[in-house]
């Protein structure tokens, strides 16, 4: 993955968990919602990338071997 992925990935986790604790302090049901759907999607994206990445190591690896 890359350094500017992994950081977007981080960042949308951070921005929804604020969102999320801003909507418990305000007792705003959308907002804390929307704030954990935010952690989520950034968490699978990162998933995602890092699933990505490690089959590209194992495509190269494949290679290195033949």
């Amino acid at each position: 993955m890359s350094f500017v992925d992994k950081a977007k990935d981080k960042a949308q986790q951070a921005v929804g968990a604020a969102k999320e604790k801003l909507g418990h302090a305000t007792d705003n049901e959308d907002l804390r919602d929307s704030g954990k759907a935010d952690q989520t999607e950034g968490q699978v994206k990162e998933a995602s990338h890092d699933l990505r990445d490690k089959a590209k190591g194992a495509v190269q690896d494949l290679k290195r071997d033949r």
